[in-house]
């Protein structure tokens, strides 16, 4: 089989559009040098992580400004496989502007979220769900050192997986994000529990605080019960005035949309409502560190139509201004 036909057809297709762009051209591999930054009046960040799971390793390059704690570049050399160029590709972008404290938020979620195309459709297959968590352990390295503290200061996360080292919530958001319904399932996208296995039930070699089962059954619970409110929520959001409608749409931003940009350092307040027989059109405006973000017209609109139209009607279409 000739090696063209390895990389066609569904294989192929399991790979946003965003991926198969930056593994090709990745838009930041590169190095910031000492004068680079000096240049710009930083201080130059240096630091490598490498995934034992794996074998793949990146070494990601800051130029800080200390007077605003602000990431004015960022750059990343990778040693690994295309998807973990695009993912450091991303990770990259996702730093610049950010000061430090913002940019340790950042998690491998974020990162798979802003490589998709669309923002129900995953940007890679589930096996290659784990080349993402360089950038979640290399950033932290990077704020590490910048800090001038211990790299196990920003390790106050619930990890689950100690082998993966995947955290809580990352196993909960991963179920969500792709409607997760098996360990199985969590296993393939995050690599949890595919090694010594003490994480997927009690009775492994050591007792542990979580377990995936028990996460998946609590978090399977959680959305079948938000289903529930959402369901009823929806059968009425047609039918509201539009007082009611603005406040159902404030409701829902406030509970999932604002806590994530606010983690940002941003937020978005709500313009205006207006209704057409096709659409009912929701003007938007960013503020603080969203305003003007790269992905407040791409990865940010999608998550937010997206929560919207799930939670209160398809015709929904969230448009910035």
């Amino acid at each position: 089989m000739a090696k063209e036909d390895l990389i066609s057809g569904a294989l192929w297709e399991n790979y946003s559009k965003k991926v198969a762009q930056r593994m090709d051209n990745p838009l930041y591999r590169g190095e910031i040098t000492q004068k680079d930054a000096d240049a710009l009046g930083a201080r130059l960040i240096v630091a490598d992580f490498g995934a034992e799971a794996c074998g793949d390793a990146v070494r990601l390059f800051w130029a800080v400004d200390d007077k605003t704690n602000r990431i004015l570049l960022a750059r990343f050399k990778s040693f690994g496989c295309g998807t973990a160029i695009a993912s450091s590709d991303m990770m990259a972008e996702l730093c610049m502007g950010k000061t430090v404290d913002e940019a340790v938020k950042i998690t491998n979620i974020d990162v798979e979220f802003a490589l998709r195309d669309a923002p129900d459709i995953p940007a890679v297959p589930p096996q290659k769900m784990h080349c993402s968590v360089m950038a979640y352990d290399v950033i932290k390295k990077a704020a590490a050192i910048y800090n001038g503290v211990d790299f196990g200061e920003y390790e106050n996360e619930n990890i689950v997986c100690e082998c993966a080292r995947v955290t809580l919530q990352t196993i909960k958001d991963v179920i969500r994000v792709n409607h997760l319904t098996t360990v199985a399932q969590i296993t393939n996208f995050t690599k949890a529990g595919a090694f010594c296995k003490s994480c997927i039930r009690p009775g492994g070699h050591e007792a542990r605080r979580y377990y995936l089962e028990d996460i998946l059954k609590e978090t399977l619970e959680e959305i079948a019960k938000e289903k529930m409110l959402d369901a009823s929520v929806s059968k009425d959001f047609a039918s509201m005035s539009i007082v009611g409608k603005i406040r159902a749409v404030e409701a829902v931003l406030d509970e999932s949309v604002r806590p994530m940009l606010i983690m940002d350092g941003g937020d978005l307040e709500l313009l205006d409502i207006k209704e057409s027989d096709e659409h009912i059109d929701i003007y938007i405006r960013y503020l603080g560190a969203c305003s003007g973000c790269a992905s407040g017209g791409s990865g940010t609109l999608y998550a937010i139509d997206s929560m919207l139209k799930q939670r209160l009607d398809r015709k929904i279409r969230v448009l910035p201004v």
